[in-house]
Parts: structure tokens; sequence; C-alpha cells
């Protein structure tokens, strides 16, 4: 039940990151302002990865930022890092211990470019490396696949990014998200029933696209890790790029479409999916036209900004990957082969 617990646990982790970050977080947003990058090169794997995928849509388009994802085998076995020039050089990584992702920030320090490490582990190897470091205050996490560090993750990447920007009615919205991950929580007997109707499923599609393209990555990652299912991630966009040949009647199609500018792009997707090919639908949402064509709805709160979607959607995410690791008969808390903390190199 540790895994189930964490889950839980994820409707405190912002009034936690708050009210032990937040003057820490507007030191770093005045240094940052000062430095005046041009871009971020961020690193991360994994889980981190995922939430690096967050920052790449939201420091974009609210501060207005350029994010390169780092490739951090460059930094390692080939010895030929990129000219980093005019950079803010950020390191994403739970434990703080994988180190290629150390690398990456040594190299900044070393071509003089300002660097933040995001961990849940402020005494690890890449906050002692970084010059400045964001504490996501998740507490221990003990379950092999993550999901409080996750949130927390893109918490706070939120916080940096609506304190970089100044703007009161953002950090309003964002104190709202321990309230509206508890109404999401109240789903649970919901998805546990629902869990069952996919007990055979070793092969599905998960869909999302813009800010939750991060939550389709994460979601289809809990899904392998967890359930051992063959799931692969997709923008709405790059699906109807060839991967939409592979649909037939009955294949598994995970969705996330929350309210917003992408929404109309996935419904249409989701409506085709549906009527024209079969496909069996999930689908975490807001929006009553997209619940509608799903076999298996989910419904989030009502009145989340687009931008905030990713810090409640992915919970039901989870929720759904953790009942249904039970309902096939694995083990949630201990995932086959793999660790809790992943050294790569």
């Amino acid at each position: 039940m540790t895994l189930y617990k964490e889950i839980l646990e994820q409707k405190d982790l912002f009034n936690q990151l708050y009210s032990i970050q937040k003057d820490n977080i507007v030191e770093i947003a005045n240094v940052i302002k000062e430095y005046s990058p041009k871009f971020i090169f961020l690193a991360a794997r994994g889980t981190s990865d995922n939430a690096g995928r967050y920052a790449n849509y939201l420091w974009g388009s609210n501060n207005k930022l350029p994010v390169a994802l780092a490739t951090p085998s460059l930094f390692t076995f080939y010895e030929k890092p990129p000219r980093l020039e005019g950079s803010l050089v950020v390191g994403i990584s739970q434990s703080g211990q994988s180190p290629d992702i150390v690398k990456v920030l040594e190299e900044g320090r070393r071509q003089g470019q300002l660097t933040l490490a995001i961990t849940n582990s402020p005494d690890s190897p890449l906050a002692d490396i970084a010059e400045y470091t964001i504490d996501i205050c998740a507490g221990l996490e003990t379950a092999v696949a993550a999901t409080k560090t996750y949130t927390a993750e893109l918490m706070s990447i939120a916080l940096l990014s609506v304190i970089l920007k100044g703007e009161e009615e953002q950090l309003m919205n964002l104190k709202n998200i321990s309230t509206w991950i508890k109404q999401v929580l109240t789903l649970d007997d919901q998805i546990a029933r629902i869990a069952e109707r996919y007990r055979y499923m070793n092969q599905c599609v998960v869909i999302g696209r813009g800010y939750n393209y991060a939550t389709a990555f994460e979601w289809s990652l809990k899904l392998k890790e967890m359930t051992y299912t063959i799931a692969e991630p997709y923008s709405s966009a790059d699906f109807r790029h060839g991967p939409i040949a592979m649909i037939e009647r009955g294949f598994p199609i995970m969705a996330v479409a929350p309210n917003g500018y992408v929404f109309e792009d996935i419904r249409e997707l989701l409506y085709g999916l549906k009527n024209d090919l079969g496909a069996e639908l999930l689908v975490i949402s807001d929006h009553q036209a997209a619940l509608d064509l799903a076999q298996s709805p989910l419904a989030l709160p009502e009145g989340i900004p687009e931008w905030l979607t990713p810090l409640v959607a992915i919970i039901p995410a989870q929720l759904f990957a953790y009942y249904l690791t039970l309902v096939k008969g694995f083990d949630a808390d201990h995932p086959r082969t793999i660790q809790k903390v992943t050294e790569t190199h």
C-alpha cells in the first residue's frame, strides 16, 4: 500500500512546498531576472524528464524562455558538450544521483553559466554542483514508481514560473491545486472499477498535447513500469502522422483532454478513433464533449486553468495504473527489474 499512500499524499504537497521554499524561489527568480538567460538548457531522465516536458511548455509560454532538452550522452560518452552561452542550466532529478545529469550541470558551471537543481534530495551530488537548488519537499518516497515526486517537480516548475512572471492571479490559481487534487481523489472507487475493464490489456496508446504532452508521457511510463503494458505516448498531432494506422476495433486509447487551446484538436481525434475506427477510449477531461465519447470517462474538477491541469490530471492516471497493477496480480510497490534510484551515465 506504499504507492497508494504516496498518491494520496499529493493533496498536501503544494502547501509544504510553498511554506518551505517560497522565499528561496523568490531569491532564485531574482537571480534569474538579473542574469537574463536567453534560453534554458534542461537535463533530466525518466519521470523527471516528463516534468521537463511540462517546463518546456510552461516556461516557454509563460516566461518566454525557450527550453532545450539536453542530450546527456554528449557530456559523458562523447565528451563533446555544446556551447551553452547565455543559458540557465537546469537539472531535474528526484534523487539527484544520476551522474549524467550531474555532468551536464558541472559543464554548465565550467562554461560560466547559471545552474539550478530541482530535486527531492538537497544534499545530493546534483544539488552540490548547482549554484542554486529548489528542494521539492515531497518527503521520503519509498515506492519504486515515482508519483508524489513527479507532482512536486511540476509544482516547483510552476511556482518558479509564476514568481518569475509576478502575476498575482496565477499565484492564487496555483494555491488552489490542493483543493483540486482533493476533489479528483474522490474518483478513487470509480477508477478501481474501471481498471477491472482493462485487466487483459497488453498494449495501448496514450494521447495528450500542449501542457499535457507531459502527462501522456508520464501516464504511459507508469503503465509500462507497473503493469508491463506496452503503452506508447503521442501528441494528437504526431499520432495522425502514421501511428493511427495501427488502430483497430477495440484498441485501447488513454487520453488527457482538458479544456483549453488544444481541446478541440484532441476531441476531433477521439471522435474519429471511436466512431470511425471503433477504438476503446478512457478519457480524463473536464469537458463533457470529451467525456461523452469515452467508454471509461474520468471527470476533472471544473475551472482549472489549462496550464495547471497536468498537476491534477496525472492523479487519476496514477490511480488507474495502481489499480490495474493490482488487477493484473503484480506488486505495485516493487515492479520487476527496476530500482528506485537509477544512476545512468
